[in-house]
């Protein structure tokens, strides 16, 4: 029983390993491309839009509220990449009925890896906001001997987003793989729709978490403008 697509290994020479985790995040990826691609080559400002343009409008119709019941403001500034974090998520989960698959968001590297790219985009998000003094300051917030749990803070969270999307996402491979070998076949096929379930669930808080992450970074930005203004009016 294979717990981990790092486990699945379709070719190997030498050092180099072609495991189940690289090959399904290309796959993952080709499919995002080629759907974008399908979608966005024959967009149309007419009345009658395509099926596929109208899906994709509300794709991100959908991101930009989520993300705007975050941040109030500026949503389209953080679509790109708390929207692609989660269409990855929600694919690779997604396909985990197909014969075969093995979702790459059950492997330890690939949920360190999206969760590293959060830990690297609350800076710059931050420093993009507010500067890198203004950025930094909130590390000896609200005192300097705050320092070293703030950035104990910053690391222990990336450690619980990637533990939480491997976790959840493995051990619901590994519940159904157990049910196929001791009872028939329905039982198992119930978990497959629970497990999809699950799946996209930790897809939208993995992306609502990320993007708390990066909203607190720039909150003071925000509420220092919005200060301004008011005292401008």
């Amino acid at each position: 029983m294979d717990i981990s697509p790092d486990s699945i290994v379709y070719w190997q020479w030498g050092p180099i390993t072609l495991n189940a985790t690289i090959v399904f995040t290309w796959v993952i990826m080709l499919i995002l491309i080629g759907i974008s691609w399908m979608v966005t080559r024959n967009l149309s400002e007419d009345a009658s839009l395509s099926r596929w343009q109208n899906f994709l409008e509300a794709v991100v119709s959908t991101i930009k509220g989520q993300i705007k019941d975050v941040v109030h403001s500026g949503a389209e500034e953080y679509l790109p990449f708390i929207g692609t974090l989660f269409l990855f998520i929600s694919l690779s989960n997604f396909l985990i009925f197909v014969p075969g698959y093995h979702p790459p968001t059950g492997s330890i590297y690939t949920a360190g890896g999206l969760a590293i790219c959060v830990f690297f985009a609350v800076p710059v998000y931050g420093i993009a906001k507010r500067g890198i003094w203004g950025y930094l300051k909130h590390y000896i917030s609200p005192s300097p001997f705050m320092l070293p749990f703030n950035i104990i803070g910053e690391f222990s969270r990336t450690l619980s987003l990637a533990i939480r999307l491997f976790g959840n996402i493995m051990s619901g491979s590994l519940i159904v793989a157990i049910l196929l070998s001791i009872v028939p076949l329905f039982v198992p096929v119930v978990m497959e729709i629970l497990g999809l379930l699950i799946g996209q669930i930790q897809a939208y808080i993995f992306a609502v978490l990320a993007m708390v992450y990066i909203a607190s970074a720039t909150r003071s930005h925000e509420k220092q403008e919005a200060k301004t203004n008011n005292s401008d009016k």
